[in-house]
């Protein structure tokens, strides 16, 4: 009597490369997309900044009289003064969005999912900017057109097409954008919302307006490519004696902002979670 023996049926062994849930720069960087989108908070930042952009925008000129203090003001800083609070804004949102994840334990659950650290970090930082990019530079422009559409018969009447009008339009996106990056990685590094907001305000904000009481030409030259210094001279149509050049002010941000990316990128890798 012969006894039948069944033989499993061969399966193709798995290679790991060929696994339906292999990390890659995609998914990280979609699932960044995803929690920045998902939370609350992130949008009512986001809006706010907007929100006071163009409503200071309008208000300015709703109000502007020809012949005013302000006729000297360069034309794209009189419509874009609300830059200053939007700002305040996404700081704090680019710092919610590293500190904010240590603060509620979430960065384990990322930096379980991605050991191998470093992509999360340049993920959130690429999500970021360019979610904010986008934002800023589209409300900046709305700004713009409905402000002018004010000042049509005074002596701030301006249009894109002016010399230096859509590029400093552009600047002050990019350096709210690059300014907010710096928090980004302020947070990452300092791991606290408190003390990476502290730290901004303090040493962004404040520093350079201690320094630049220094009596020393030096000094004041080096100020002149601080953050806020160049974010400011990048949204300026024509820039005032003494300012960084744009290019030099553009560098200068980036720089700033590489700086504090790869200190935490550095930090994030010799330190846990």
């Amino acid at each position: 009597m012969t006894t039948a023996v069944s033989h499993p049926a061969h399966r193709p062994e798995r290679h790991p490369e060929q696994s339906p849930y292999q990390i890659t720069a995609t998914r990280v960087l979609r699932s960044e997309w995803h929690k920045l989108r998902s939370l609350r908070s992130s949008w009512i930042t986001l809006i706010s900044a907007s929100a006071l952009i163009l409503g200071i925008g309008v208000v300015m000129g709703a109000t502007y009289t020809s012949g005013g203090g302000d006729s000297d003001v360069d034309t794209v800083v009189l419509v874009l003064y609300g830059s200053v609070l939007g700002t305040l804004c996404t700081v704090v949102l680019g710092i919610l969005v590293t500190a904010g994840e240590y603060s509620t334990g979430l960065i384990r659950a990322s930096l379980t999912a991605v050991p191998r650290r470093l992509p999360v970090l340049w993920a959130k930082a690429a999500v970021f900017t360019a979610t904010v990019f986008v934002v800023m530079f589209t409300t900046a422009l709305l700004t713009f057109v409905i402000a002018q559409t004010l000042l049509h018969d005074t002596d701030q009447a301006a249009s894109l097409g002016d010399p230096g009008v859509f590029r400093a339009v552009l600047g002050n996106s990019a350096g709210i954008t690059l300014l907010s990056l710096i928090a980004l990685g302020l947070g990452a590094l300092i791991r606290s919302v408190p003390g990476a907001i502290g730290a901004f305000i303090g040493g962004v904000m404040i520093l350079p307006e201690v320094l630049s009481m220094l009596p020393y030409d030096t000094v004041r030259t080096a100020v002149t490519y601080f953050p806020t210094q160049a974010a400011g001279a990048l949204g300026s149509a024509t820039p005032l004696p003494g300012e960084a050049s744009v290019g030099g002010a553009l560098l200068a941000l980036c720089l700033w902002a590489g700086t504090a990316l790869c200190a935490a990128a550095l930090l994030l890798r010799r330190r846990d979670a």
